[in-house]
């Protein structure tokens, strides 16, 4: 890999830049860049395997993990729970790592291929022993790897667009949501099937997700000479980081991805954990088809497909027309829509209490509530961040995004394992409970939200382009 970085008139020009392979994008490139078929396509397997092996999780610990002797030996709802949430935020504090070493040192590419190696291995560990150990070593390994891609992957979308192209960036970054969708779907389908079936059990179903990733690590080693590979930035990403402008960046998005956080803390429970423990009380027949509880969380992925080009083509048109749809607006409609999801939750854990059985289809209102926040502040998340972050900090500032997730779902985490704690000081968040307490947190953050975001200010930086500010609420907030 060429270390070396064209001219500014090189990189205007759209001319190859001396090396093995493109450092800068071409400027004068209209269309799709050529690397991004292979982006969307690592980027569907890579999905596949993590969300297959994430949707099962939950159940695996409380149903069907042994011990050494090969006994069952399962949590009770609330140790896994809780455990199912620090793995969440590994995966996501991990990438403070990723970042620094895709940033500083190696450089997008190396770092995205070199951990997709660990990230298999993670897969093979939970295949082979399913104990806690082979859990525990399993999921550590997979947090490295998925945490440790995860700023990079998403930077290195951004990162193949010039001046000429950069219009088509939310394009692809819908279309680099909606593949992280259709993964999803077909292993949150395949997955429950396989772990639940006496045929097959947890070594497939843990298996095949292994077989994904080795496929997503593929694919994107096949696209490695289209794409554009930015230079890891050394000490002059350390510079950038620590300048005055870095800081003032990582700042104002910090205030933002606060309330980020509170999204988080309430999504993650809707893909593997407690929305899929409340759905092993619920009645799973569906027109005489029996649905597996981890099953019901192919509602939001294929919600996403559904919504994402209503929301591009319809929705967002209609509500501009009324008022400026900024970024940081989307963000805040999306948080009242989060807010509103868990009241259909908490209205359901209501019956589940009083000893009824409600239809899982209960709570399909409150995934589509759910996804529609998600559209709202996740993919628009995505693009602002890279957006707004230095062009030596890509992968930092996505990583400061994804911290985000992990302080969420450590909120939640430290609120599983503190219930027995809190109950014996007389805050009790057992049942229906639980969605009250999240739903009063999420309706607070986003009151608070609407307030905080007039006073944001920030710039855009695209890679071989100079900044452009965004000076005003009238542009960037509500």
């Amino acid at each position: 890999m060429s270390d070396s970085v064209s001219s500014p008139a090189t990189s205007l020009a759209g001319n190859q830049p001396h090396g093995k392979y493109r450092t800068v994008p071409d400027q004068q490139l209209t269309t799709m860049p050529p690397g991004v078929p292979n982006i969307i396509g690592n980027e569907a397997a890579e999905r596949f395997s993590f969300y297959g092996m994430r949707t099962i999780l939950a159940v695996f610990m409380t149903t069907y993990l042994m011990n050494a002797a090969g006994q069952r030996a399962v949590m009770g709802e609330d140790e896994a729970s809780g455990w199912f949430h620090q793995f969440v935020s590994a995966v996501y504090w991990m990438p403070v790592f990723g970042a620094l070493l895709a940033d500083g040192i190696l450089g997008k590419y190396r770092t995205i291929f070199y951990l997709s190696i660990v990230y298999c291995f993670g897969h093979l560990a939970l295949a082979l022993d399913d104990t806690r150990v082979g859990l525990f070593l399993g999921l550590t390994l997979i947090s490295i790897g998925a945490g440790g891609i995860k700023p990079c992957v998403s930077a290195n979308v951004g990162d193949q667009f010039g001046q000429g192209n950069q219009h088509l960036m939310s394009k692809v970054f819908g279309w680099f949501y909606l593949s992280i969708n259709l993964g999803s779907i077909f292993s949150t389908w395949l997955c429950p099937l396989l772990l639940n079936d006496p045929k097959f059990g947890a070594h497939f179903a843990f298996g095949l997700p292994g077989v994904l990733m080795f496929v997503a690590t593929i694919i994107f080693w096949m696209g490695r000479k289209k794409f554009v590979h930015i230079p890891a930035g050394g000490f002059g990403f350390v510079r950038e980081f620590f300048s005055k402008e870095g800081l003032l960046v990582l700042l104002r998005l910090a205030i933002v991805y606060a309330f980020v956080a509170v999204f988080w803390a309430l999504w993650d429970q809707s893909s593997g954990g407690e929305w899929t423990l409340q759905a092993t009380k619920l009645d799973l027949n569906f027109f005489g088809i029996r649905i597996y509880p981890e099953q019901v969380q192919i509602l939001n992925p294929f919600l996403i497909l559904v919504l994402v080009p209503i929301f591009n083509y319809w929705i967002y048109p209609l509500i501009d027309r009324i008022f400026p749809l900024t970024p940081l607006r989307k963000i805040g409609i999306g948080l009242f829509l989060t807010a509103a999801s868990f009241v259909v939750l908490w209205w359901i854990q209501i019956k589940v209490d009083a000893g009824g059985r409600p239809s899982f289809l209960w709570q399909v209102p409150g995934y589509i509530l759910l996804t529609a926040g998600e559209v709202m502040v996740s993919i628009t998340g995505l693009e602002f961040s890279y957006t707004q972050a230095p062009k030596k900090m890509k992968s930092a500032v996505m990583a400061l995004w994804l911290f985000a997730v992990s302080v969420g779902n450590q909120v939640t985490s430290l609120i599983d394992f503190g219930k027995p704690n809190l109950k014996s000081i007389g805050i009790n968040l057992d049942g229906a409970n639980h969605y009250a307490f999240f739903t009063g947190l999420m309706l607070i953050a986003a009151l608070v939200f609407v307030v905080v975001a007039r006073f944001y200010r920030g710039r855009t930086y695209i890679q071989g382009a100079e900044e452009e500010e965004l000076a005003t609420a009238e542009t960037l907030s509500s």
